[in-house]
C-alpha cells in the first residue's frame, strides 16, 4: 500500500471515514423516508422556558452519557488493548453516591450539587483504579477484569442508599439533566462539549495522546523508552471513572431519582461499540476521540430512527446488532486494506491510460 493509501486509511481523516458515511447513510435514508425527520422547532417546556425540540433533538441529547463514556473507553481501548464492561455499573455507583451526599442536608443547593458531583468523581475514580490496578499491574485481560464490578457494581450501587430508590428534585439538578434556563439547548449537550474540549486541552498541552497510543502499539517499546506503561494504564482507567461519574450523575439528573438496576442499563456494548464505529483499533493503539464521539451519535441516531419507523423496543437492538455489525465489518483493517489495494489499481489503470494518451497525442 502507498503512501496515499496509507493516508486515507490510517490516520486523521481517513478514521474518521466509516463513522461519517454512517451518519451521511442514516440522514439520507431519514431524509428520504420523512422529510421532516430532522426539522427542529422553538417550543416550551413544562416550566415555561423556550427549548428546542425535535428528532436531531432528542440524537444530540439522548447520546450524550454515551458521548462521555465513548471519549474515556477510548483511552481505555487505546492503552490496554481491551475494554472495561462494567461503567454502566459503576455510573449506578457513582449515581448513587451522588444522590447520597444529595440527601444528607435539608435542601439541594449549588454547593451541595458540587460537593456530591466532586464525591461521585473520587467514588468512580476509586473503583477505576481498582479495574485499573488488575489490568495494570495483575496484567488481567480487560474485559475479565471489569467483569468483578460489572457482576457486582449494582449491588454496590444498591446498598448505598440502602435498597431505596430515593428521588431528588431541584432547579439546580434539572438545570443539569435537562435546561438552563434561557438556553434552548440541552444541558447535557453543552456538558458533552465542555469533557470534550477538556479531553483536547489535555492532549494539546500534555503527552497524555502519544504516551497512550505508544503503550496501546507496543508496551515492551513504550517502557525502553522512558514510558511508565503501568501508570499510563492505571491513568487511562481513571479518567474513565471521572467519564462514568459525569454520566452517572447526568442520568440521575434527567430522571431526578437513582434506580440502580435501570441507570445506563446495558450502555457498556454501546459504548463499546461507538468507540469501534469511532474507528479506533479495539487491540489498542492509535485513537481518535472525536471518532467515537461521532460513533455515539451513529447509535443513538439508528436507535431513533428505527423507534420512528415503529420497531417494538425489543426489536430494536436486533437490528441494531445487524447495522452495527455491517458497520464494524466495513471499518475492519482487512476490508480497509482491500479496499487500498483495489484503490492503487484503479490509480495504477488511470496512470497507465494518462500515459498512452500522452504517447498518442
Amino acid at each position: 500500500m502507498n503512501n496515499k493509501s496509507k493516508n486515507i486509511f490510517g490516520n486523521g481523516l481517513g478514521q474518521l471515514t466509516i463513522p461519517i458515511i454512517a451518519i451521511a447513510i442514516l440522514v439520507i435514508f431519514n431524509l428520504i423516508r420523512d422529510p421532516s425527520f430532522f426539522s427542529i422547532e422553538l417550543t416550551h417546556n413544562n416550566e415555561g422556558n423556550s427549548v428546542l425540540a425535535g428528532n436531531l433533538i432528542t440524537i444530540i441529547n439522548g447520546a450524550s452519557e454515551l458521548a462521555i463514556l465513548a471519549m474515556g473507553m477510548t483511552l481505555v481501548t487505546a492503552a490496554c488493548g481491551g475494554q472495561d464492561i462494567s461503567v454502566g455499573a459503576a455510573a449506578a455507583i457513582a449515581g448513587s453516591a451522588f444522590v447520597k451526599i444529595l440527601k444528607s442536608g435539608d435542601s439541594i443547593s449549588a454547593g451541595t450539587v458540587i460537593i456530591a458531583l466532586l464525591f461521585a468523581c473520587i467514588v468512580a475514580m476509586i473503583f477505576g483504579a481498582f479495574n485499573g490496578t488488575l489490568v495494570a499491574v495483575f496484567k488481567i485481560q480487560p474485559m475479565i477484569a471489569t467483569l468483578i464490578l460489572y457482576t457486582c457494581g449494582r449491588s454496590i450501587a444498591y446498598w448505598i442508599n440502602g435498597g431505596a430508590t430515593p428521588t431528588v428534585t431541584s432547579p439546580i439538578l434539572d438545570a443539569i439533566g435537562k435546561f438552563i434556563p434561557g438556553i434552548p439547548v440541552p444541558t447535557p449537550v453543552i456538558i458533552v462539549i465542555i469533557v470534550g474540549v477538556i479531553f483536547k486541552l489535555v492532549f494539546r498541552l500534555t503527552s497524555l495522546e502519544l504516551f497512550t497510543q505508544s503503550v496501546g502499539i507496543n508496551g515492551n517499546a513504550a517502557r525502553l523508552n522512558g514510558i511508565n506503561s503501568t501508570f499510563v494504564k492505571l491513568l487511562s482507567f481513571i479518567i474513565l471513572g471521572i467519564c462514568v461519574a459525569i454520566a452517572g450523575c447526568i442520568g440521575v439528573s434527567r430522571l431526578g431519582l437513582i434506580n440502580h438496576e435501570t441507570l445506563l442499563i446495558d450502555i457498556e456494548m454501546d459504548t463499546i461499540l461507538a468507540v469501534a464505529i469511532g474507528g479506533n483499533n479495539l487491540g489498542g493503539g492509535k485513537f481518535k476521540v472525536g471518532g467515537s464521539i461521532i460513533g455515539a451519535y451513529v447509535i443513538q441516531m439508528l436507535t431513533i430512527t428505527l423507534y420512528a419507523m415503529k420497531v417494538s423496543s425489543t426489536d430494536v437492538k436486533a437490528y441494531k446488532a445487524v447495522v452495527i455489525i455491517l458497520l464494524v465489518v466495513i471499518g475492519s483493517p482487512v476490508v480497509k486494506e482491500k479496499f487500498g489495494k483495489m484503490m492503487n489499481k484503479l490509480r495504477s489503470r488511470r496512470a497507465k491510460v494518462t500515459v498512452k494518451g500522452a504517447e498518442r497525442s
